[in-house]
C-alpha cells in the first residue's frame, strides 16, 4: 500500500481548475519531488494532503487513511512546512518549540529532551535562545523543519522549503532533508532549484495547468526527455556545408545553425531509435575535410528533462 495516494484529485476555484483528476503513488521512504511552475497546482496539492483544503472531488489518502474523513488520525503522521512561516513576536526559539511540543501533548522531561533533540539535529542548538523574529531566512526554514519533527512523523510535505535562500542556507537544507530521508521518512517536496532535486529524491512528478503530465523515478524522467539526442558541433570553416552533409544522414531528424558567442554552431538531433552512434558523425566530417573545433553530445538534466516536457502553462 503507497503512503500517499490520490485518485482523480480535483479542486476547483469557481471556474478555474487548479487541480485536474491528479493520480499519484508515494512509496514509504520516498523522497518525491514535485515540480511544476507557479500556479500549476503544486501548493494545492500539498495543503489538501496537509488536510488544509478540502478537495472538489476525488480521493487522497496518507498511509490508508482518507483525507477529509479520517483527518483526526492523519494529522498526527504528517508535518506540514509552508513557503513562509509567521512571526512569533517575543519568543525565542527553544519557547517556540516547547509551545508546539505541548500542543503535540508533549510534556515534562519527554519535552525538553524532544526540543533539544530536534534542535541538535536541524542544527540549531546554539540558537536556542535567539528571537525567533530575528531570524534569517535560512535560520526560519530550519526552524520550521525542526517544528514538524516535534511530534516524529511518518510524512513531511514541505513547500518551497529552499524558496528566498542564499546558496550556503540552500545547501545546509538539502543536507537536512537527506539525514530525514536517511531516517526512514516519506518526504513530498516543491522547489524550482531543478538540480537540487534530482540529488535529493528519488522520483519526481511533473505538474501543469493542473494536469500531472509525468510521475516516475528520475532515471525515467530523464530517458523519456531524451526524445532525441542533441550534440553541438563547431567547425572551423564551411559551416553551412557541414550542416547540409548532416541533413542527409539517415538517423538525424533536426539540424539548426546557431550562433554562439559569434560562432556559428550545428546542433544535431539523433533519432534514439535510429540506431545512428553519436560517434559516427565526427568521422563523417573529418572524411569530408572538415576540421572539428568542438563535439560535445548535450547531458539531459533535470532541467532540460523539465524544459522538454512542459509548455509552461498554467491553471
Amino acid at each position: 500500500m503507497p503512503m500517499i495516494e490520490t485518485i482523480n484529485l480535483t479542486k476547483k476555484y469557481g471556474e478555474l481548475v487548479a487541480l485536474n483528476n491528479l493520480n499519484l503513488s508515494i512509496e514509504s521512504g520516498d523522497c518525491f519531488g514535485f515540480i511544476g511552475p507557479n500556479g500549476a497546482g503544486k501548493t494545492t496539492t500539498i495543503k489538501i494532503l496537509a488536510t488544509l483544503l478540502k478537495p472538489t472531488w476525488g480521493e487522497a489518502r496518507i498511509d490508508g487513511k482518507v483525507i477529509g474523513y479520517q483527518n483526526p488520525q492523519i494529522r498526527p503522521i504528517i508535518g506540514y512546512v509552508p513557503d513562509f512561516m509567521g512571526a512569533y513576536d517575543d519568543m525565542v526559539v527553544s519557547e517556540y518549540l516547547e509551545f508546539f511540543a505541548a500542543c503535540y501533548d508533549l510534556h515534562g522531561s519527554q519535552r525538553f529532551q524532544v526540543v533539544r533533540d530536534v534542535l541538535e539535529l536541524t542544527d540549531l542548538t546554539y540558537k536556542a535562545n535567539a528571537e525567533v523574529n530575528g531570524l534569517s531566512r535560512g535560520m526560519s526554514q530550519r526552524l520550521s523543519i525542526a517544528r514538524v519533527l516535534l511530534h516524529d512523523p511518518k510524512v513531511l510535505l514541505l513547500d518551497e522549503p529552499a524558496s528566498g535562500l542564499d546558496p550556503r542556507a540552500r545547501i545546509e537544507i538539502r543536507e537536512l532533508l537527506k539525514e530525514l530521508r536517511r531516517m526512514g521518512k516519506t518526504i513530498i517536496i516543491s522547489s524550482h532549484i531543478l538540480h537540487e532535486l534530482s540529488e535529493l529524491c528519488n522520483t519526481i512528478g511533473i505538474i501543469e495547468q493542473g494536469e500531472l503530465i509525468f510521475s516516475g523515478s528520475v532515471d525515467e524522467i530523464m530517458k523519456k526527455a531524451s526524445m532525441g539526442q542533441v550534440v553541438h558541433i563547431i567547425v572551423e570553416e564551411r559551416f553551412d556545408q557541414a550542416a547540409q552533409l548532416l541533413v542527409g544522414v539517415q538517423g538525424i531528424t533536426k539540424v539548426d545553425v546557431t550562433q554562439v558567442n559569434g560562432t556559428p554552431r550545428i546542433d544535431v538531433t539523433i533519432d534514439p531509435s535510429s540506431g545512428l552512434s553519436i560517434a559516427e558523425l565526427p568521422a563523417r566530417l573529418i572524411a569530408q575535410g572538415f576540421r572539428l573545433s568542438s563535439f560535445q553530445p548535450e547531458q539531459v538534466n533535470l532541467e532540460t528533462a523539465f524544459m522538454r516536457l512542459t509548455k509552461g502553462l498554467v491553471s
